[in-house]
């Protein structure tokens, strides 16, 4: 069922919640690929009922040309979500989620701090109070998130216990390609001489794990790293660096959860990536 008025959305929600049916909420910005499905499929082995929400949330984006470009796939991300038993997908306009003079934003500090909230200002505010508001239009009890946006993956776990959300908030793991790179809908946007080199950006990450896992200098492996994007034919590394996977901050101290994460450029496509750092059994 499509809904796209949250008149439809909240009629739907109270019938199910008479009921005592559990919700399932899978928030994306629509171009589905299997990634987005298999977020799907945990929250339906979990949840009574399923809401799949396309937003291309305008807040987030730090630049008009990136919202502009952003690819708008609805008629083939309905087709992909028809066989999996999604009960309602939720595709709004705008306006029903930001209605004339809405005034107010979700900031969250610590966790959004670092990497992309230093390099895109105001992006992780946008991203928090989109969130909040599709947790309230859903009263989902589960949400269900990919780990390849690790840090908001954190900013999202640091507003739901901040607030007091009566929502779980679930990490499904990142789904790649055959060849390694992570999938997104922005992949789609790579020439075919770009997809060709964009699989560097798991090797390298994947190189630097092994390193450090293995005791080797973290400096000296992130360097490696940063030549090696750069050679494959990467414009531009904005970062590629450790830090403490629940508090994002600078880490290399492996006796807690360690995440290398990145973000470069290739082909004009902005590719984010992040593995965990563990120590060696």
């Amino acid at each position: 069922m499509l809904i796209t008025t949250l008149a439809d959305l909240h009629q739907q929600v109270a019938a199910w919640k008479a009921k005592g049916e559990s919700i399932g909420l899978v928030p994306t910005m629509g171009a589905l690929h299997a990634g987005h499905l298999s977020l799907v499929h945990a929250a339906r082995a979990e949840c009574d009922r399923v809401i799949v929400t396309i937003f291309v949330n305008p807040t987030q984006f730090n630049s008009a040309q990136d919202l502009a470009s952003y690819p708008r796939t609805e008629a083939a991300d309905a087709a992909l979500l028809a066989p999996l038993g999604v009960d309602v997908i939720f595709a709004p306009a705008p306006d029903q989620v930001y209605p004339a003079g809405f005034a107010t934003q979700i900031t969250v500090s610590g966790v959004a701090d670092p990497l992309e909230g230093a390099l895109r200002p105001g992006h992780f505010a946008g991203v928090a109070t989109v969130v909040a508001k599709l947790f309230g239009m859903t009263q989902a009890d589960r949400a269900y998130f990919g780990q390849k946006d690790w840090q908001q993956l954190q900013v999202v776990h640091r507003m739901v216990a901040d607030l007091n959300m009566a929502v779980q908030v679930i990490g499904c793991d990142t789904l790649r390609e055959a060849d390694g790179l992570a999938m997104s809908s922005r992949n789609a946007r790579l020439s075919a001489q770009a997809r060709a080199a964009a699989p560097a950006l798991y090797a390298a990450m994947t190189a630097v794990a092994a390193s450090v896992t293995a005791g080797g200098q973290a400096d000296n492996a992130l360097k490696a790293a940063r030549k090696a994007l750069l050679d494959a034919g990467f414009e531009r590394v904005e970062y590629i660096a450790l830090h403490d996977g629940e508090t994002m901050q600078p880490s290399t101290d492996l006796s807690r959860p360690l995440r290398l994460l990145a973000a470069a450029w290739l082909g004009g496509v902005r590719l984010i990536d992040n593995v965990a750092v563990t120590p060696a059994p």
